[in-house]
């Protein structure tokens, strides 16, 4: 258990220490990585039938998820602020259909549009962030 505890301990110092470095665009994409991590995580848990780190991995997703949308300029983001905030929404609503299903298939829907996101997100250009 102590080696579980200090790479847990290990992991967090180099989050912090990433996100404390880290310019918004960068966090951005963090989050998104997140999200496709926890994703990865759920559809594990989903193949070996373990409920409870299905529903925390789900839960953790949507938390992130939620925490993009807040984070969304809606009044100068014009249509692509209201259109992501839209797929956000869409999202989080599958995954907890995902969650009740166990459905692998549905997690992996989550995360195809959330990898397309992300693509689109890293190729924004130095000058344009």
């Amino acid at each position: 258990m102590y080696n579980y505890d200090a790479l847990n301990e290990y992991q967090q110092i180099d989050i912090q220490s990433k996100v404390s470095n880290s310019t918004p665009h960068s966090l951005v994409s963090m989050l998104l990585q997140g999200v496709l991590d926890k994703l990865a995580k759920a559809g594990g848990a989903i193949q070996r039938k373990n409920i409870a780190e299905r529903g925390q991995a789900i839960s953790e997703s949507i938390r992130i998820i939620d925490n993009l949308r807040a984070s969304l300029d809606l009044v100068n983001g014009g249509t692509i602020g209201t259109g992501l905030a839209s797929l956000y929404d869409y999202m989080e609503r599958r995954l907890v259909e995902a969650n009740v299903q166990s459905s692998e298939q549905i997690v992996e829907e989550v995360a195809t549009l959330i990898n397309e996101i992300k693509s689109a997100w890293d190729t924004i250009p130095a000058e344009q962030r």
